[in-house]
């Protein structure tokens, strides 16, 4: 079965008559209105699609709804209206006991702070999902301790959550989601109470992992740089809407609105961009003009800032058959780095474009 997942419509309004609220949304009230009434629109109208093996990461500022979002994807709160469809199956039409089944085996949750049991060592927090499966203790035990190696915790088995540190407690309950098997993995600013150098470690471990288990992940967070560093594609939350989806550089270097702008404008492009970002595809067809170094599309913009260094022209983005695609003058490389690249060294193109750099 496809571990798709479709989110369609979805509002979740808290407060008096939130059927009545919707309809108000719907023809374009928004939420102060409403919370003049004592209503609270925290989603509204957010659709979306997570294709199989995909990290989609939603990312806000806090009260942005992110995190209200998430818990109606599995069902924790339910839509005011919309649709939650996973693997083909509407969630959002099923009984209370089929949503535990569908929690049960096929969705699973990584939360902010851990949520281990203190009472339990490491692997009976790492099995604790599939002991609510109801399988036997040998089978989730030799899960459970599967999943801990894949995160790295073989041999801390038997210990207690509070011998632990942060980043190894997290680790624990990223493993109980795992052991599950589920397709599909919520996580809800999994990282954001970790130091900044386990958080890295952290996201460093998701990236492994997702490379041989390819999961369907909603990753929810405030860190921009985290959203870009994690994320296949971002959704940006405002006031409860969602104001873009795309990439990493679809957001940088279009950005939606003013606010999605304002949002980008302290990220550290030169570890997200790439030459299809940067390139002038105006100039394109035939072979490069000499035989110096060229780039590819997916050349990433530092490297295409050093090779730039190295030539006194504009750089040619060649296809796998070595023809130009586009070509990145050495101001464009300026314009979107917002800072000065070197100064170019003389190259065998005698005939090449001249460079002109800031002073």
């Amino acid at each position: 079965m496809s571990s798709r997942l479709e989110a369609a419509g979805l509002y979740k309004v808290f407060g008096r008559r939130p059927d009545d609220a919707v309809e108000r949304l719907r023809q374009g009230a928004d939420r102060e209105e409403l919370r003049a009434d004592g209503t609270t629109a925290a989603v509204v109208d957010a659709s979306f699609t997570v294709e199989p093996g995909e990290i989609f990461v939603v990312m806000g500022l806090s009260g942005s709804g992110k995190s209200t979002l998430l818990r109606m994807l599995n069902g924790l709160l339910e839509p005011t209206a919309g649709h939650v469809r996973f693997g083909g199956q509407d969630l959002t039409a099923l009984s209370d006991r089929d949503l535990r089944e569908v929690r049960a085996h096929k969705i699973s949750m990584v939360f902010q702070h851990f949520a281990l049991f203190p009472h339990r060592s490491v692997l009976e927090n790492a099995a604790y999902g599939l002991a609510v499966q109801g399988l036997p203790r040998r089978e989730r035990e030799e899960r459970a301790a599967e999943a801990l190696a894949l995160c790295g915790l073989a041999g801390w088995e038997k210990s207690w959550p509070d011998e632990l540190s942060g980043g190894m407690q997290q680790r624990v309950g990223l493993a109980r989601a795992l052991a599950t098997n589920a397709d599909l993995l919520l996580m809800d600013e999994s990282f954001s109470a970790l130091d900044p150098l386990i958080r890295r470690d952290m996201q460093d471990q998701l990236i492994e992992l997702q490379k041989s288990l390819k999961k369907t992940i909603v990753f929810i967070t405030h860190d921009l740089n985290e959203a870009m560093r994690l994320g296949d594609r971002i959704a940006v939350m405002r006031d409860g809407r969602i104001v873009q989806i795309g990439t990493a550089e679809d957001i940088l270097v279009r950005p939606a609105d003013d606010y999605v702008a304002s949002f980008t404008k302290d990220v550290d492009r030169s570890r997200v961009l790439t030459a299809s970002s940067v390139m002038d595809t105006s100039v394109s067809g035939g072979s490069p003009s000499c035989s110096c170094e060229t780039a590819t599309a997916d050349t990433p913009f530092t490297e295409l800032c050093a090779i730039s260094a190295r030539l006194s022209h504009r750089v040619s983005v060649v296809d796998g058959a070595n023809r130009v695609i586009g070509v990145v003058p050495r101001e464009r490389l300026v314009a979107f780095l917002g800072d000065e690249v070197p100064e170019a060294v003389p190259c065998d193109n005698p005939d090449g474009e001249k460079v002109v750099t800031r002073a």
